[in-house]
């Protein structure tokens, strides 16, 4: 038994004592990437960006300056906003909830809706 664990011993020793450098390489970036924030260029409290236009919908970029709010209105289509940074509140007639970044809701068509940004908001919007 103690021979097994003097081998054990030796082995996790020279298994642990290795000299080889691990190296993390940084991506060169050789593939476009593109940030929310910067779609939104102008000094609009409330703006968006249209990101794909499909030919059965479309997804949106959308950001609401703090304290601002997209006012109520009808959607055609069924829709979802999924809210990517800061906090807002959506409202509509059945009741309202708090979002974050991470959180959505699902809007269904025909009804009366609102966003309040409680924080500057970052919204992707799909139709």
């Amino acid at each position: 038994m103690r021979k097994l664990i003097l081998l054990l011993g030796i082995l996790l020793f020279i298994g642990c004592k290795n000299d080889e450098k691990i190296t993390i390489q940084q991506s060169k970036n050789t593939y476009p990437k593109m940030n929310l924030k910067n779609l939104h260029t102008e000094d609009k409290a409330v703006q968006t960006q249209l990101l794909l236009k499909a030919e059965e919908g479309k997804v949106m970029s959308l950001q609401i300056a703090e304290g601002k709010e997209l006012k109520e209105h009808v959607s055609n289509v069924p829709a979802i906003l999924i809210c990517v940074s800061g906090k807002s509140v959506y409202k509509e007639l059945s009741g309202e909830t708090n979002l974050e970044a991470g959180d959505y809701v699902m809007i269904k068509k025909d009804v009366k809706h609102e966003v309040l940004a409680l924080t500057d908001s970052n919204f992707i919007l799909v139709k």
